[in-house]
């Protein structure tokens, strides 16, 4: 009898909703990066009429004529990367919203990169977070992605919310409101991106393979399809620091990795709310992505 009050209590106290939400990261690196304005570190790259900063905050939006990009002004070896981005409701589908790192025009066809990508969906689906690693060309040509998707625990079309990478000399790691969703580390210099990388932002067009591999195209009847970004940081070495310049970490330690309540949020997530892991694809050749052994 008194387990079973116990339990009632519980459920009037902790409503089924959080049975949903992620543990406490305990630490909440957002916090220790100072927010910039859009234009103290950010310039348009395309699309400059399909941009608009107001109030800080920069909408961006893809109609049948064009999307839009932005790049940070200055690349960076290091550091910690993030913005609050608020995304389109009912149908999106086909189109690509990202928030990513990457050198593509410094090195045409033999570029790394690092993506957080919100994959367009149809009408009572959710939104897909995608990220992902290209290192030196496996996104150029014959395509080797390391994708790992998520649902979120929340309507990412309802409020702002900030998501983050966090760039250091051993690790990636990926947050969503400062909890770590995914940490991909250095195994060897050939599968980790060295190169210094510029921030970039932008909507586009993606039918071809944004929802469930191209099924579902971009309907410009529902159009502009519009994203909002706010409470951009980027922290950390540029290209240009001296080279004892110290990375960032996002944990309490300041080599970097994860804190054990960091790791364990982290894994929640990926019990709950992942929906791909390229390294359990057994249609994937994993000689191509030794890292996943």
């Amino acid at each position: 009898m008194a387990l079973f009050l116990l339990l009632v209590l519980s459920s009037l106290i902790f409503p089924s909703s959080f049975a949903y939400w992620p543990p406490s990261p305990g630490y909440w690196p957002s916090s220790k990066f100072s927010s910039m304005s859009f234009y103290k570190g950010f310039r348009n790259l395309w699309g400059p009429q399909h941009q608009r900063d107001e109030q800080n905050v920069l909408t961006i939006w893809l109609d049948s004529s064009s999307g839009s990009g932005f790049k940070s002004v200055k690349p960076f070896r290091s550091g910690y990367f993030g913005a609050s981005i608020k995304l389109q409701p009912g149908y999106t589908a086909g189109v690509i919203t990202a928030f990513y790192l990457s050198n593509n025009e410094a090195h045409p066809g033999r570029h790394d990169e690092v993506d957080i990508e919100f994959l367009g969906r149809t009408f009572g689906k959710p939104y897909t977070l995608q990220t992902n690693v290209y290192i030196r060309g496996s996104g150029d040509g014959k395509i080797i992605g390391r994708e790992m998707k998520f649902h979120l625990w929340f309507d990412p079309t309802k409020d702002f919310h900030h998501y983050a990478i966090l760039r250091g000399p051993k690790e990636l790691i990926f947050l969503v409101d400062d909890v770590p969703i995914r940490r991909y580390p250095r195994k060897s210099a050939a599968t980790f991106p060295l190169r210094p990388m510029w921030v970039y932002g932008s909507i586009w067009d993606a039918s071809s393979w944004a929802t469930e591999d191209g099924k579902y195209k971009a309907d410009y009847r529902y159009q502009p399809f519009v994203a909002r970004y706010t409470d951009f940081k980027a922290c950390g070495c540029t290209a240009y620091a001296p080279a004892w310049c110290r990375p960032v970490s996002v944990s309490p330690f300041r080599s970097g990795g994860l804190s054990r309540q960091q790791y364990w949020a982290m894994r929640w997530v990926q019990s709950h709310h992942l929906v791909y892991d390229y390294c359990r694809d057994q249609k994937r050749d994993h000689f191509l992505t030794p890292e996943c052994y």
